[in-house]
């Protein structure tokens, strides 16, 4: 889980810490395939030397993919997790240390959020076939064409849990798949790799922070260390802002939002579920030798620069003429606690403060305004000043009106510019005021008695058999005398 349009925001606000991975491909040689040399310079132009790999990220998306067919078995779901790992060292190429985490048993709170998270999905998985059952009778009714439901074998994403047969499958498969890599592979060669399964307690990002805290610790630590963690969430990044390392950098898939999906009934590209008119497909080829595929398109990898986003936080919090001494990294602590009031996965953030309209600027404009008051920082080694953040949300108590008078007037005229969105489109269908109906309807010159073109000839013919069999049910007046 993440921060809701964290992501997005800080994308938009620092452009410039948003990188493009570049991947070499392997070749083909005869028949023959060739792999990458990952013993080469990386062509990223940065060397890392410690690769952190999130495994849920990886496990989830490779057992039950969204934009491509799934894995028929479990020997494919593994495969899948193994090219996409070494797909990730292809591209990072770290030259220490590589360090993939499970998620382990989670704590109570994350058990009860994943309990009501879990509940909802099964309630809308059941929603959605009630709706698709429900659906398909329709169209077939009209008389259209739907293709035969196909009785697959669904994957039960909760097996991906602490405990079960699968993750400990997962494990030893993993363990045989780093023993051939460090066996057959040049660019392993020199790399320490551990892999914590999910019989370690703990969430995979955490234990993730807690190896990179406890080796700051180490007496031999090079603090030039260049880390590389591979996830999606967004709190990733205030992670990493915590561990207050010079070089540290994350690498996610890149997003790319309104992605087309085929329709669950027709398995058509280009319209909804409720939009479904049960049109049979056309042919996909000369041959309908495409009828199968599915358009996807590989997905690419982007780097997030925590460096660079640490010089842009320098320059943004940056105070002048403090009563005590101006620390940065004390400073982003402080950034990175207030963020945890917009938006967090336990905590539930305050009614006022919405990352899209704002919440984060606002929150250290008042911070800068409030600090000359509080006398010092919020935090302290990981130890919250209450009596300062009391400070702070009285200031954000005096802005609450204004936020909220704001919020009621862009609701209102989004209502608005809405009602008259209708108004117009309502118009442009029903034509002209002066515009005559009937008989006295204007008509095109020389279609006067011609027949309209078929549009639907599917449709047309089952209006035709509606119509001749209420003919047929319609009982005579005289009859009823």
């Amino acid at each position: 889980m993440g921060v809701p349009a964290f992501f997005r925001w800080l994308s938009r606000k620092y452009p410039s810490i948003i990188v493009h991975c570049l991947e070499e491909k392997g070749k083909e040689c005869n028949g023959v395939r060739i792999p990458v040399d990952t013993t080469k310079p990386n062509p990223n132009e940065v060397e890392f030397d410690n690769l952190y790999l999130d495994m849920n990220g990886i496990i989830h998306p490779c057992t039950h993919p969204e934009d491509k067919p799934a894995p028929k078995n479990e020997d494919e779901m593994m495969v899948a997790i193994f090219e996409y790992i070494d797909r990730l060292f292809n591209i990072v190429r770290p030259r220490r240390v590589l360090y993939m985490a499970i998620d382990g048993v989670a704590p109570r709170a994350k058990m009860n959020q994943q309990r009501s998270r879990r509940f909802r999905a099964s309630k809308e998985g059941v929603e959605l076939t009630d709706e698709k059952d429900r659906m398909r009778e329709e169209i077939i009714q009209r008389g259209g064409y739907l293709p035969p439901e196909e009785i697959k074998e669904r994957f039960d994403s909760n097996c991906i849990t602490p405990g079960t047969e699968f993750m400990d499958n997962l494990a030893q498969c993993l363990r045989y798949y780093v023993a051939d890599r460090l066996s057959n592979d040049p660019g392993w060669k020199n790399v320490v790799v551990f892999l914590s399964d999910a019989s370690v307690p703990g969430e995979g990002e955490h234990k993730i922070m807690d190896f990179i805290r406890r080796q700051r610790a180490q007496p031999n630590h090079d603090p030039n260390t260049h880390h590389c963690l591979c996830g999606a969430d967004a709190d990733l990044i205030m992670l990493g802002l915590a561990t207050h390392e010079p070089n540290f950098t994350i690498i996610r898939e890149e997003f790319k939002p309104n992605k087309p999906r085929p329709c669950s009934l027709c398995g058509q590209m280009g319209h909804e579920i409720k939009d479904c008119q049960g049109v049979a497909r056309e042919k996909q080829g000369q041959h309908d030798e495409f009828a199968d595929t599915m358009p996807a398109a590989e997905q690419e990898f982007i780097f997030i620069r925590l460096c660079v986003l640490r010089e842009y936080l320098a320059r943004e919090l940056t105070m002048a003429s403090l009563p005590f001494p101006f620390d940065f990294e004390r400073s982003v602590d402080d950034w990175v606690f207030m963020c945890f009031f917009v938006g967090n996965d336990f905590l539930p953030h305050l009614p006022s403060l919405e990352i899209r309209e704002g919440a984060i600027d606002r929150l250290v404009n008042i911070y800068k305004d409030v600090v000359h008051k509080t006398g010092g920082y919020l935090t302290q080694n990981g130890y919250v000043n209450l009596e300062r953040v009391e400070m702070i949300m009285q200031a954000v108590g005096v802005a609450e009106d204004n936020i909220f008078k704001k919020r009621k007037e862009d609701d209102e005229n989004f209502k608005r510019r809405n009602k008259e969105k209708r108004k117009r489109m309502k118009a442009q269908q029903q034509g002209p005021a002066f515009m005559t109906t009937g008989q006295f309807a204007p008509q095109a010159l020389g279609r006067r008695d011609r027949p309209e073109p078929v549009q639907n000839a599917r449709y047309q013919a089952c209006d035709m058999r509606m119509q001749s069999a209420e003919q047929h049910n319609k009982v005579p007046f005289s009859y009823l005398r």
